[in-house]
């Protein structure tokens, strides 16, 4: 009655964990650079909070993505 169990597997493979890693934490970093100068550069009245929002929401995917790859990546398994 017992069925047998499945093992897990990443659906990345294990080798593109560095890669990823680096890439994504890349653009991560370039995208909150571009929010910063965005906040230092535009006078107060002319800013947009759609675009302070969507910024700071793709810096955040592409930085939490990065950072779980590179704890992957050093075997750090969460």
């Amino acid at each position: 009655m017992v069925e047998s169990a499945k093992h897990i597997s990443s659906p990345v493979p294990i080798t593109w964990y560095p890669t990823l890693a680096v890439f994504m934490l890349a653009i991560g970093l370039i995208v909150t650079a571009s929010f910063f100068i965005y906040e230092a550069t535009s006078p107060r009245k002319y800013r947009s909070l759609a675009k302070e929002l969507t910024t700071g929401a793709v810096a955040s995917v592409f930085l939490g993505f990065g950072s779980l790859f590179l704890l992957l990546a050093s075997g750090v398994y969460v």
